[in-house]
């Protein structure tokens, strides 16, 4: 029966124990602080030129508009937390599909109708990322 060297911790193993525990703890206490704190609005462009912007916090159940670019309408969706957008009768429903923005930075956008639903405003958590992809 063969037998099995003993294994003992090196200096190594012990610098990266102590990397490793150093990088939990700033993931722990250097969060930030919580939500998003100040007014948040909808800003709707078409063709990169804002063309209406709403006010989350004055609307108080639900507020549809809608909008054209290019031949294709939207039917969008306004929020006292967000927007939608509702329909769009362009091929690849990408803006329908994003479903309910929420935070601040988070968009739908129609490439056919080259509109682009974005929430803008209130603070950015701290660590927050720039972008998400997926």
């Amino acid at each position: 029966m063969k037998r099995f060297p003993r294994l003992e911790p090196t200096f190594w193993d012990g610098v990266v124990t102590v990397f490793v525990v150093l990088l939990a703890l700033a993931a722990l206490f250097g969060r930030g602080g919580g939500g998003a704190s100040g007014s948040i609005s909808a800003a709707v462009y078409a063709d990169g030129e804002e063309i209406d912007r709403v006010e989350l916090s004055s609307v108080e159940t639900v507020e549809e508009r809608e909008y054209s670019g290019e031949g294709y309408v939207l039917r969008v969706a306004f929020y006292p937390d967000g927007a939608q957008v509702l329909s769009a009768d362009c091929p690849t429903q990408d803006c329908v599909r994003t479903g309910k923005v929420t935070r601040n930075g988070q968009s739908a956008v129609c490439l056919p109708a080259r509109i682009v639903v974005r929430l803008e405003g209130g603070a950015v958590p701290d660590g927050a990322p720039d972008a998400v992809l997926g």
